[in-house]
């Protein structure tokens, strides 16, 4: 019952570079859970106290990258021991780390694009020869497509390596897979509808995500049913490899040959009118209240 869920604080905002999307994804879901009768509050961790969330008998997180996408705040709360949404430390802390991803990801047998781990010694024109043009270079600490670089031409990686590096020092270098770039919602123990992304843009970055209305949006996407099938499947198996649980999103890329490749978790995905996770709930007959709730109604420490 909704009454059950006792005071909650829908943490938006921050001190990320995702902060004014947070504060979006934020609003949403607190018109949202208010409409349903829930008693929710905005609380934005860059302008209050934390010690203030005892004041709350349940918090959803609606904060993108930095602490509160890393397994920060989720441990702060379950030293506090309230409920909050969404995957715990382990898995928020593995899923902001691209690099740790992949390899977990790898010791499973699922797939990857081929990527390269950068730094000021690295070999840039080697790299660019084994990964092939074009190929993608992008900080391992960032969300939201921020501090990504589309590699076109010879000898732009150097270049592109230290416009990244103003996003973090752990930068990789991942082979450009060209066939279309989906995803795949999560919520509880169910793969939703994939989503087809087709940006106007060179590929799905800052302003395709957030800025701009013509990126096209296809659920569910164009695929084979069986070929869904597989891929839903493997997308749980993506997520609960990193140990994460209640709701998240697992982004991959397919191949010109029909073969799909993952690329990352996000363990607090949007919730804007752009977003996609709300996109594919629709289609699975969830309004965008009635998926704030569920998901509030997720909520564990621990």
């Amino acid at each position: 019952m909704k009454q059950d869920f006792g005071r909650v604080a829908v943490l938006m905002g921050g001190s990320s570079g995702e902060r004014e999307v947070s504060l979006n994804s934020g609003k949403g879901v607190l018109a949202a859970l208010k409409s349903q009768g829930v008693d929710a509050h905005a609380f934005d961790p860059a302008c209050e106290p934390l010690n203030a969330l005892r004041a709350f008998q349940r918090v959803f997180i609606a904060l993108h990258g930095g602490y509160g996408e890393n397994g920060a705040i989720q441990g702060v709360l379950e030293i506090m021991g309230i409920p909050y949404t969404g995957p715990g430390v382990m898995a928020s802390a593995i899923g902001m780390d691209k690099f740790r991803t992949k390899l977990i990801w790898q010791v499973l047998g699922l797939p990857v694009p081929e990527y390269a781990m950068l730094d000021k010694d690295s070999e840039f024109d080697a790299v660019e020869k084994r990964l092939g043009l074009p190929f993608f270079v992008k900080p391992a600490h960032e969300g939201s497509s921020l501090g990504v670089f589309m590699v076109t031409e010879p000898g732009e990686l150097k270049s592109a390596y230290e416009s990244a590096r103003q996003y973090g020092d752990l930068i990789l270098a991942e082979k450009g897979i060209m066939g279309g770039e989906y995803t795949v919602g999560i919520l509880g123990s169910e793969a939703l509808p994939i989503v087809k992304i087709e940006p106007a843009t060179a590929f799905y970055d800052y302003e395709a995500k957030y800025l701009r209305d013509d990126t096209r949006y296809i659920c569910p996407a164009e695929l084979p049913s069986a070929k869904a099938a597989e891929i839903q499947a493997d997308a749980k198996r993506a997520f609960n490899a990193l140990g994460a649980t209640g709701w998240g999103r697992v982004d991959f890329l397919m191949d010109k040959a029909g073969r799909h490749y993952f690329l990352e978790i996000n363990t607090s995905p949007g919730m804007t009118t752009h977003s996609l996770v709300p996109m594919a709930a629709r289609q699975a007959g969830l309004s965008f209240e009635a998926l704030c709730v569920k998901i509030l109604a997720g909520a564990r420490c621990g």
